[in-house]
């Protein structure tokens, strides 16, 4: 299992920016794709963006509710994904957290990611 951890989150002013990064470490041979996932309270972790980590697909997929205002990139030399978050909303205030899969489906459901990092809060104020 890869060892997933995220660094960028805090607090923010609704309409800024934040950029959140994931490192990972231990078997990251294995991934064939990493993302974003969040969590609001009270409600279902739900995806956000995932990006192919291989030399070979580099393919990106965006949650409807994010797709023109995020963006996830990857440095694949420092085993890195970052989520450029732009045009911060209050509804964007989450815990979010860092995923890997050996799965090349691109999927959005949380249970076709193998390893979960701890989480970094994000909160947008109004």
């Amino acid at each position: 299992q890869v060892s997933l951890v995220e660094s960028g989150g805090g607090l923010v002013q609704a309409g800024g920016s934040l950029r959140l990064s994931c490192v990972a470490s231990g078997g990251t041979f294995t991934m064939h794709a990493m993302g974003w996932f969040r969590q609001a309270p009270g409600k279902e972790r739900e995806f956000v963006a995932v990006i192919g980590v291989t030399w070979t697909d580099g393919k990106r997929s965006y949650s409807d509710s994010v797709k023109d205002r995020f963006t996830i990139s990857r440095d694949s030399a420092k085993n890195t994904v970052y989520l450029q978050m732009n045009r911060l909303k209050p509804k964007d205030t989450a815990t979010y957290y860092c995923v890997a899969t050996r799965r090349n489906n691109y999927s959005q459901k949380k249970q076709d990611y193998d390893s979960w990092g701890q989480g970094t809060q994000v909160t947008v104020s109004t």
